[in-house]
């Protein structure tokens, strides 16, 4: 290992030396790993190294095909409810339409991590190029904000049905529907984009390898030449105070919406009411405990193998669940996707 001081001493202290990463031991450059050799021995590397999830090679594979059976459910689930919707008339109808956007959206996060997750497991380089590491970062960070403002505007809907029946048709139009969805992806993928274009400028230095399975902030401006506190100030910011305000927003809207529940005299509507209710509650609990643990408290408490477990469960373990929980709570949902799959 040869340290900056060593160089300035061998090599004079007036002669530019540039150090990106820092090699222990001898090292043979995969194919896909373009490395340019510099006057002062030094080696620049064009993009991170995703660690992922190191083992042998026989528990890779192990991962591979978990993770890629995962990901075809996840699939096949959100795709059912999508189709369902369409194709089944009865589903026409605000919360629904709500449903499969937000299947759709599932659709996208899992994707914004997982088809790299599976090759970074059968590759021998791990590398991910620099263009390609920020972009992962852009989208599955603003896939995940468009959630949360899906989560909120599904509990928004879910208050008014409930809540204000007669009112309900005339308010949650098919116009205001559609503008609330327009509105949630718009602010979705706004919301990050100043932050990561600036992070994306910065300089990176010494080792960039990324212990981790996707680009995520910390670690990346862990790896920055200078440090940014007005930068992780707003990433640490813009991470969790939305998300609080959102889900205050959302437990608000259900205590209403349980408040106005009890207090039907049908127990047939308390029972669809407490269904539909529940499996949205579910939902919630499930993506925003998660996010809140992973961003609502300093990374520096978490460990590289608990950030990758808790990202796994909201970023990959959510989507899969969310298909079942709508499901199997839902009896108009289930007879939909029980019509759909005959065909």
């Amino acid at each position: 290992v040869v340290s900056q001081e060593g160089l300035n001493t061998t090599l004079g202290p007036h002669m530019p030396v540039h150090t990106h990463l820092i090699f222990a031991g001898p090292f043979t450059a995969p194919r896909h790993m373009n490395i340019s050799n510099t006057p002062s021995n030094s080696s620049t590397i064009t993009g991170f190294i995703l660690l992922g999830f190191p083992c042998s090679r026989h528990g890779q594979i192990l991962l591979f095909l978990l993770f890629a059976g995962v990901y075809l459910l996840t699939l096949m689930g959100n795709g059912s409810i999508i189709c369902a919707v369409r194709w089944d008339q009865r589903l026409h109808t605000p919360m629904y339409i709500l449903l499969a956007n937000f299947s759709f959206l599932e659709i996208s996060y899992v994707t914004s991590t997982v088809p790299n997750m599976l090759a970074n497991l059968l590759s021998d380089n791990k590398v991910i190029s620099f263009s390609g590491c920020f972009l992962q970062f852009y989208f599955f960070f603003s896939l995940g904000s468009t959630e949360c403002f899906f989560l909120a505007i599904m509990a928004f809907d879910r208050y008014l049905a409930i809540c204000r029946p007669l009112q309900y048709p005339t308010l949650m139009t098919a116009r205001l529907c559609t503008n609330l969805v327009v509105s949630c992806w718009v602010l979705g993928f706004l919301w990050f984009l100043i932050p990561i274009i600036i992070v994306s400028q910065m300089s990176f230095c010494g080792s960039r390898i990324i212990d981790h399975f996707l680009c995520d902030p910390s670690p990346l401006l862990a790896l920055t030449c200078k440090k940014a506190p007005v930068i992780e100030l707003l990433f640490s910011t813009l991470n969790p105070v939305p998300m609080i305000i959102l889900f205050t927003l959302i437990m608000g809207s259900y205590a209403l919406v349980l408040r106005a529940v009890f207090k039907l005299p049908s127990a047939a509507g308390r029972r669809k009411a407490f269904s539909t209710c529940g499996s949205h509650l579910a939902v919630v609990s499930l993506f925003y405990g998660s996010v809140l643990v992973m961003y609502g408290s300093p990374t520096s408490e978490h460990g590289a193998g608990m950030q990758k477990i808790v990202t796994l469960f909201y970023s990959v373990i959510t989507p899969l669940l969310n298909p079942m929980i709508y499901s199997l709570r839902n009896k108009d949902m289930k007879k939909a996707m029980q019509k759909f799959l005959k065909l």
